[in-house]
């Protein structure tokens, strides 16, 4: 048995003083136990991230930004189906610093998990923390990521989960695979630029560009240089890893010339479907296979944001190249046809056609008995800041409650009895039933806040509905949980109506994932077994 070990910095009552956030949702699910098992006979994996500031120019810019080993995006972590990883990461930078694994499962391991003030005090310059956790089935691609403050817009990499050795892909075997990790790019400082917005009471700036494997190609200044290429041999298979790593852009993305076939997402196999384009919210991760039957040329490979409420975006495209072997340099590649950025339909549309792969070997096991229902509203508020110019400032919310981060590490708070950190209240439900996706509601709009958690029954299935709201005006949520994955049994547009929207679920086969996007003016309708000992949704 591995026992669990915190740096001595976790030892104090409380970590520094938490960073001033941007309006989160923030809901934690908070269980008791926290030692992990290491599966017999596996690999262990050792990875050293050394958090350092680089100079990088983009788009005629220079800039030093923070980077893991002067690496932008940072590096791949490789593993196979039950390896042990370990990782220490060293900060050597001014700002303090976590990490979080996304979508990696944590079974009674929440000390690995990563978010700062959560699961641990954040390491502060100089400061160093282990990363210790085991790959319990899973295979396919995750990412990890910065979890504080806006550190994420350039602290990010992918996680390539490799199944045990014997066990084949459940698809066709690719001749090569490749990393397509979706970014943001901003000329000025982020951290600056964020905290110039709290001040304002107003959201963070749109980024300056999108980037693949951050580069944002030749359609934007001084990026001829800036751009990702793949050569390909004709005639070949090959598996795209893709990571949508940008902080809120929902992002489309496709080749020109060339069908994409899906066969995985969030690291589950899903049913095969061939597609021109695919639709990634923030946090998602999608596998597809492309076969190279096209005549040999070069062929851009772009993605652009998906936006269909009245919220300003970086509408920009940005580009990478599939290149055929022996095409020179020289030829101008062809632009695929992306969905438009309000191309509600066609979103709509591609979710629909995800599906488990629901096999003897790789089962949909979809809880039927359900021991708990939560009904969760996501929506804006606003709410006084005498610090702020504007004298109030944009409150992100669940049920009517905004987050306070605490000044101590929930987890740690629990594992050492330390009182008055946080409540354990959290309703079930808002406060008061309305029309969540009728007229756009523009008084009244002020929020509880507090550092209020729900405590629920370890190995228990929770049926959970997001229901977006109309306060302020509608939006798409992107919504993560921590720790393990859960089933998206249902969604569209409008009210969630008890009655006669259950008839609709799909037990069978539903996605299976650990982000969603909930949908502008929408629901998502999910199901999730709790064995797990440290649950927190973001």
């Amino acid at each position: 048995m591995k026992m669990i070990r915190y740096p001595s910095f976790m030892q104090s009552h409380h970590c520094i003083k938490p960073e001033k956030y941007p309006s989160f949702l923030f809901l934690f699910l908070y269980l008791l136990g926290f030692l992990g098992q290491s599966p017999v006979d596996a690999a262990v994996k050792k990875y050293q991230f050394d958090v350092q500031m680089k100079n990088v120019s983009r788009l005629c810019n220079a800039k030093p930004i923070v980077t893991v080993n002067g690496m932008f995006p940072g590096p791949t972590v490789y593993a196979r189906e039950g390896d042990r990883v370990i990782i220490n990461v060293t900060n050597h930078v001014q700002y303090n610093l976590s990490i979080h694994w996304h979508g990696l499962k944590q079974y009674r391991n929440g000390w690995a998990d990563g978010p700062a003030y959560i699961t641990q005090c954040p390491m502060q310059t100089g400061q160093s923390y282990v990363y210790d956790f085991n790959v319990t089935g899973q295979r396919g691609t995750l990412w990890w990521h910065a979890h504080i403050l806006w550190l994420r817009a350039t602290v990010y990499g992918a996680i390539v989960i490799l199944p045990q050795p014997g066990k084949p892909y459940p698809f066709p075997q690719p001749y090569q695979e490749t990393n397509i990790v979706l970014g943001e790019w901003w000329n000025g400082d982020v951290e600056t630029a964020v905290n110039q917005a709290n001040k304002l009471g107003a959201p963070p700036p749109m980024s300056d560009a999108h980037t693949i494997n951050g580069k944002p190609g030749p359609l934007f200044p001084c990026s001829e240089k800036h751009t990702f290429v793949v050569e390909v041999e004709a005639g070949k298979t090959y598996l795209l890893r893709i990571i949508n790593a940008a902080l809120n852009d929902e992002l489309f993305f496709g080749i020109a010339g060339h069908d994409m076939t899906v066969v995985e997402i969030d690291a589950v196999y899903t049913k095969p479907f061939t597609t021109k384009f695919i639709l990634l919210g923030p946090g998602q991760t999608t596998n597809v296979l492309v076969k190279t039957n096209q005549s040999p040329n070069r062929y851009f490979m772009a993605a652009a944001p998906f936006m269909d409420a009245p919220v300003s975006v970086d509408n920009k495209t940005v580009t990478a190249i599939l290149q055929y072997k022996g095409v020179p340099n020289t030829v101008i590649p062809i632009l695929p046809k992306l969905p438009l950025p309000n191309d509600t339909s066609h979103a709509l549309d591609y979710n629909q056609k995800l599906r488990s792969l629901n096999t003897p070997n790789f089962p949909a096991l979809v809880p039927l008995k359900v021991d708990r229902r939560l009904f969760y509203t996501i929506g804006l508020g606003i709410n006084a800041c005498p610090t702020c110019v504007n004298g109030t400032n944009l409150a992100a919310s669940i049920n009517n409650i905004t987050f306070v981060m605490p000044k101590t590490a929930l987890l740690k708070a629990h594992y050492f009895n330390i009182p008055n950190v946080f409540r354990t209240d959290f309703p079930d439900r808002p406060p008061k039933p309305f029309n969540y996706t009728g007229v756009p509601l523009t008084a009244n709009l002020g929020t509880s806040t507090g550092t209020r958690l729900s405590r629920v029954k370890f190995n228990t299935t929770i049926e959970l509905v997001l229901q977006d709201t109309n306060l302020l005006t509608v939006e798409s949520h992107p919504f993560h949980l921590h720790g393990y994955n859960f089933f998206v049994v249902g969604t569209g547009v409008g009210n969630f109506d008890p009655n006669t929207d259950p008839a609709k679920f799909n037990l069978i086969d539903p996605p299976e994932r650990n982000t969603v996007g909930v949908p502008t003016g929408g629901l998502f309708h999910v199901v999730l077994h709790n064995n797990s000992t440290t649950t927190k949704f973001a």
